[in-house]
């Protein structure tokens, strides 16, 4: 913290909490519900525009480009000025984006759409992410996990009140409220960001290169080959349980939000778990979950096993992500904006781009040996999964 403008300090509390904190974490709930809120929102896209799983593949890989495409920018300004001053203009700008995407009335217009959203969706992911690295430093103690618990509330939310307000209301009123409550939620938590901006001889001496230590690139394939499934399972779980298993848009919408109602259980509680396991024992036995729950999805002959088996593999990656992205933000010699940068790009591939191509194997093969071959991928994280001890968030001086 040496570096940073602002020291650690006591914080203001609102509801018993520390305001920095609090702030962080409810702007990892908005982004998680306006992702949550897309995952239903795809079935009804493509019936609207009357498109292909190819097509939508297509519009998923724009998402994803736009998102790939606005990290690495973000992330260097992050690491230049700070994650606040990033944060507060990212998160206005993607607010109103899901309901533009509801008005949008043909393809071209809706491609353009999907890429600025999927762009804002990036650049906001790096700057909180790197915020929640600075008030761990400023608390001295893990809070990654729980902040990422709040993502996936966020996006049981957004994907089961998503599901019920388009059968029943439509989705006009549903992209109406879902911007009215996400705008509502970030007008109170923006004003309370950690300031973390850089003093004048940090912002001077930090290099906006890429690493040469192979750290971050290796922590980053572990997200990589962690968040394929989790892509797998945002993007296409609905129209897999519709598709092959006869399953209603409502009962479509549960299976991303079993998988993210029980990751969010178990990131709520992964701070405490890592803190007694530590952090590569506890991503290991998040790997096992994942492969089982996977597996269990893919082979499942009812949606209501598939469903349980999405709520198995949210119970496996639910901290194998935000372990990736500790480490990420305290890897040694590695600014963390820089760090940061360079996981999410490679770990939000496998969640923004590769859905693409999974919907265009999908259409070939089906969405079962897509799910299989997803699950085999976990294998990858467990191999390179001593690179978690840097997510041992250290608390002697607490």
């Amino acid at each position: 913290m040496s570096d940073l403008a602002t020291s650690r300090g006591s914080a203001p509390l609102y509801f018993g909490v520390r305001g920095d904190r609090l702030a962080v974490s409810t702007l990892f709930l908005v982004n998680g519900f306006l992702v949550g809120s897309w995952a239903p929102k795809i079935p009804v896209l493509m019936g609207r525009l009357d498109i292909t799983e190819s097509i939508m593949g297509l519009l998923i890989l724009i998402f994803g480009l736009g998102s790939i495409f606005m990290m690495p920018v973000v992330g260097a300004l992050t690491a230049k000025h700070g994650s606040a001053p990033l944060l507060k203009p990212a998160t206005l700008a993607l607010l109103p984006m899901l309901f533009l995407l509801t008005l949008a009335p043909e393809l071209i217009t809706t491609a353009l759409v999907i890429f600025a959203f999927g762009g804002l969706v990036g650049g906001m992911d790096v700057a909180m992410n790197t915020n929640a690295v600075a008030v761990e430093k400023r608390m001295k103690r893990a809070i990654m996990s729980t902040c990422h618990g709040f993502w996936s509330l966020g996006a049981l939310i957004g994907a089961s009140l998503g599901g019920l307000l388009l059968g029943a209301m439509g989705e006009f009123a549903h992209g109406i409220i879902v911007t009215v409550a996400a705008t509502a939620a970030a007008l109170f938590a923006l004003p309370l960001l950690a300031q973390d901006q850089p003093t004048p001889e940090a912002k001077a001496s930090t290099p906006l290169k890429f690493p040469r230590s192979p750290l971050p690139y290796l922590v980053g394939l572990m997200a990589l080959f962690s968040m394929i499934p989790e892509g797998a399972i945002l993007d296409w779980s609905a129209l897999y349980l519709q598709k092959e298993h006869g399953a209603s848009i409502e009962l479509a919408a549960l299976g991303f939000a079993a998988f993210s109602a029980t990751m969010a259980v178990m990131r709520f509680a992964g701070d405490v778990i890592r803190q007694k396991l530590g952090a590569v024992l506890t991503l290991r036995i998040c790997g096992g979950f994942a492969l089982t729950g996977m597996m269990l999805a893919a082979l499942a002959p009812a949606p209501e096993v598939a469903i349980l088996g999405f709520a198995i593999a949210g119970i496996g990656i639910s901290n194998i992500v935000p372990i990736a992205f500790s480490a990420a933000g305290n890897l040694p010699g590695v600014p963390p904006g820089i760090g940061l940068s360079i996981v999410t790009v490679l770990g939000y591939s496998g969640i923004l781009v590769a859905p693409s191509a999974i919907g265009f194997i999908a259409e070939r093969t089906g969405f079962s040996p897509v799910l299989m071959g997803t699950a085999a991928l976990v294998v990858v994280t467990l191999s390179l999964s001593r690179l978690a001890q840097y997510a041992n968030f250290s608390t002697e001086d607490d």
